[in-house]
């Protein structure tokens, strides 16, 4: 094996080392097969990042049905083609139609007056139109750069945000080093790990469907909690997933990839009646997933003390964009304004001698956070099955970037090519906007099957209730 392969690899299990470890996991147990070495090009170790979140979530399964009493798994991580899902949020390639592209042409790059740029995350119409009417023009690119360039960077953020919109101002990854909420995350562990009550359940994990029987109440949004919910639901997992009326996801309302193996309900929490109902499936639940931010939920009357009274014992895993501590632990983050704020794209623009800044080659902190959210709830499994109780964890968009790191040029042959065609299963399945062809997994526990029972079901298409076996409700 060449000086770069192995360089590769050890950063991969060197990653994957650092993330078991703060999931409380035993050092014995991470100890990934990977192969493959097709990665996503620049100065930064994007798949090395995923493939390393690949790992440790493998590492979580096989620790689980060992803890249960079943034979260790082992794990494998396919690199490149961890790389081809790292690229899309959708492990699947459209056969025969083409893929409507999910994001709005105003989420970009704009300069500003003082020499600096903000970026926008305006792909879901509400903030659009936050940012539209934050600085008093119509929802348009044309006239969104207008406004944007007649001010400095952090005063058109600062503008935005107060009116409801999403943004971020460049930075160097120095300056955002020295800024107080980037010194603030730095301090943070990756993950945050509490203790709960002693929880009433007999489940436990099945050698070949490791997560059948398991409830999950799902409240995230694009793109780091779906993925995590989605891989749970493959491994046989109940997932019920909870929005607003109304609310559909930037991707669309078909629900598609995101929603594979997940039922899709309406509630509005903001109702005595949708409060009371929340509460009853969190009374049925084992693990409760949300991805809103800090404080939400105690504004609706659902605290932390509300949900630990209606579940004892609950396994709650909970996701921020900038961390838990800070002046921006309330403030609205996606993983391109965490890129654009923590200082990649600048460096991506320096790296490539651009005049306008660049993302990263895939939305990593979203997708390989999705994948330790993932991993998270699998921990929380086990603990419950060693003493008795539930857990309560936390991780952040901004605490993932610690995982980024410095790359040397790929040589040719192992820059992933793009577009990806496959590896794909050999058979096409039926989504709501047309047939696809799935991806093959990236990791391999053992001889476990990954699939999902739905297709990716629309938004708002289910009842919120629990299913049992066989489509029966209980």
């Amino acid at each position: 094996m060449s000086q770069w392969s192995d360089g590769v690899e050890n950063a991969i299990r060197a990653i994957a080392a650092e993330q078991w470890a703060a999931l409380g996991g035993k050092p014995q147990a991470i100890d990934p097969e990977l192969s493959n070495l097709q990665l996503l090009p620049g100065p930064i170790g994007v798949t090395q990042l995923g493939a390393a979140a690949f790992a440790t979530l493998g590492a979580a399964v096989s620790d689980l049905l060992v803890t249960a009493g079943h034979p260790a798994q082992r794990v494998a991580v396919d690199v490149g083609i961890t790389s081809a899902w790292l690229s899309s949020p959708a492990p699947s390639i459209a056969h025969g139609w083409k893929r409507p592209l999910p994001w709005s042409d105003v989420s970009a790059d704009y300069p500003t007056a003082d020499g600096r740029w903000v970026r926008l995350q305006a792909n879901y119409p509400h903030l659009r139109k936050a940012t539209a009417d934050s600085l008093g023009v119509e929802t348009t690119r044309e006239q969104v750069a207008a406004a944007v360039i007649e001010l400095g960077a952090d005063e058109a953020v600062d503008l935005i945000m107060a009116g409801g919109g999403a943004a971020a101002a460049t930075r160097t990854r120095e300056q955002w080093a020295a800024h107080a909420q980037g010194a603030a995350v730095a301090t943070e562990p990756l993950v945050d790990i509490f203790d709960a009550e002693a929880a009433d359940s007999t489940w436990s994990p099945s050698p070949d469907r490791p997560l059948r029987g398991l409830r999950i109440l799902d409240i995230t949004r694009v793109l780091a909690g779906p993925t995590g919910t989605r891989y749970l639901a493959g491994l046989g997992a109940e997932v019920l997933r909870i929005d607003p009326t109304g609310y559909e996801e930037a991707l669309g309302g078909s629900g598609g990839d995101l929603m594979l193996g997940k039922r899709c309900a309406r509630l509005d929490l903001d109702t005595e009646a949708g409060g009371a109902r929340f509460l009853e499936l969190l009374a049925d639940a084992d693990v409760f997933v949300h991805g809103l931010r800090a404080g939400a939920l105690d504004g609706l009357g659902l605290g932390a003390d509300v949900r630990r009274a209606a579940r004892p014992g609950l396994i709650e895993v909970s996701l921020n964009a900038y961390g838990w501590t800070g002046p921006w632990v309330g403030r609205r983050g996606f993983d391109t304004l965490v890129q654009t704020a923590a200082g990649y794209s600048i460096e991506m623009m320096n790296h490539y001698g651009l005049d306008q800044p660049k993302l990263l080659p895939a939305q990593v902190m979203d997708i390989g956070t999705g994948y330790l959210i993932a991993a998270a709830v699998i921990r929380g499994l086990t603990k419950r099955l060693e003493d008795g109780k539930g857990s309560t964890w936390r991780l952040a968009l901004a605490r993932s970037t610690r995982h980024l790191v410095e790359q040397e040029e790929v040589p040719e042959e192992h820059v992933l090519q793009w577009p990806v065609i496959g590896p794909t299963e050999s058979i096409a399945h039926w989504t709501p906007n047309g047939p696809v062809k799935r991806l093959l997994p990236p990791i391999a526990v053992g001889e476990i099957p990954l699939f999902w029972e739905y297709p990716g079901d629309p938004y708002g298409s289910s009842t919120p209730m629990w299913v049992g076996a066989l489509g029966m409700h209980r």
